[in-house]
Parts: structure tokens; sequence; C-alpha cells
């Protein structure tokens, strides 16, 4: 049974969305807002697989909660809501470390595939098996390519003899940009194909990702060599240069 932290300060819909959480065969509970949600997951370190996170909290809002969890090496996935579906907010929550995007009002149907599809990712990135290096004997989940270890299983950057935790965004962007090795991806691709967004999402959000992802593996992210740009179009991972 996955287990869901709701950090909603309604009590209304917070307590609308334990009930059809927990009908849909999960474990819910309430944080009434992000100070308490903070306590709940770093100082209790009580375990959840999603975090349903609304922007609009007392104290601390949505986005400095989410900054302040991965600030602190916690990556559970979060699904932010709010009532601010502009593409500014979009970028600025997944800048803070958000895995979903939801915009009040919203179907409970579309939150709950939403729900469904961070647990899904979240096991298809610790268990679905990546094809490895074929000079290498590493297991099937880990992708080496000069001197850096990409573990999808782990979540995880390991170069330059340091560690980087992904979020689940992060892993599944890395994952697709590898499978597409030498390809160029638009970004549009990659908020459709990778994160199932469409609509109403300015693409460059694809680029604040690209940004992080450089930093983990580059050794001059401002002049890229495995997470090159193309003009016009997107980028391409070149895992030998």
């Amino acid at each position: 049974m996955s287990r869901i932290l709701i950090v909603e300060d309604d009590q209304h819909i917070a307590d609308g969305l334990r009930f059809n959480l927990e009908a849909d065969g999960h474990e819910a509970a309430i944080a009434p807002d992000g100070e308490t949600a903070l306590a709940i997951l770093l100082k209790q370190r009580r375990p959840f697989d999603v975090i349903v996170l609304d922007v609009m909290l007392p104290g601390q809002d949505g986005f400095a909660v989410a900054s302040e969890l991965r600030a602190a090496g916690h990556y559970v996935p979060i699904l932010m809501l709010t009532a601010r579906g502009s593409a500014e907010d979009v970028l600025r929550g997944f800048g803070a470390g958000a895995d979903d995007y939801l915009p009040k009002p919203f179907e409970l149907s579309i939150l709950l595939a939403r729900v469904a599809g961070l647990l899904r990712r979240r096991r298809w990135n610790e268990q679905d098996p990546l094809v490895p290096d074929a000079a290498s004997d590493a297991p099937p989940d880990v992708y080496q390519f000069a001197g850096r270890t990409l573990d999808f299983g782990a979540m995880e950057v390991r170069a330059r003899e340091k560690a980087y935790r992904l979020t689940v965004m992060e892993c599944d962007l890395l994952r697709y940009l590898v499978k597409n090795a030498g390809q160029p991806v638009s970004r549009r691709a990659i908020l459709q194909e990778v994160w199932g967004l469409h609509e109403g999402v300015d693409t460059r959000v694809i680029d604040n990702f690209v940004v992080r992802l450089r930093r983990y593996i580059e050794d001059r992210p401002a002049t890229p060599k495995f997470l090159q740009t193309v003009r016009g179009v997107g980028y391409r991972f070149v895992p030998q240069p």
C-alpha cells in the first residue's frame, strides 16, 4: 500500500483528498501547513511514497517546502497543486523540485491518475532495466560513460568522486536522453513523451532541468560536451564526444 502525504490548509479539500486516495487503495495523512509537513518528513522521518503539496499555504508556501526538502536530500515525488497555472508558476514549481504540477480546480480522476503516474515512474526508475554500457559489468539499471555512472535504481549520478541525487523528473529526463543517445530530441517531445505535459506549459522548463543535469555530469557546465544544445530543436546526449 502506497503512503501519500497531503499538505493542504483547506480542511474540506484535505479531507476530500484523503477520503478519495484511501478509496483508491492508498494510505493518506494530512499536514495543514508547510512547517508541519517538514517536521513529519525531515524530523520524524515518516516514510511517504508521494507528497500532494498545495502551493498557497500559511507560513512557508509550497515552493519553499519543496526547495527545503530537496536541499535536505529528500527526493520523494511531489505533485504540486496551485490555483495559479501560468507557465512562470510551472517553471518555478519544477525549479523548486516538484515532479508534477496540477492547477486548481482539477478533476479528481486527473489527480488520482497523476498520483498513480508518480508511483509508477518511481517503481520504473527503481526496477526497469536500462541496457548497460557494453564494456561494463555493471548491473542493468546502471549506465556508465566517460568515468560517470548513472544509477537509475538509486536515482543518482556519480561523477568526479561525488554523488548527486536525482528527482523523479530529472531521472526520467536523463533516462530518455540516454535511450536516445546521439539523436536530437525536441523540448516539446520531452514534455509530452517523458512527463505527459501538453498545452500551456512553456518548453523553457526543459532548459532549467538540463542546466541542473549539466552541473552533475559536465566538467564545465557552461561549455557542455555530453548534454549538447541543438539550436532550434532541443538537446542531444553524446556519451563519447
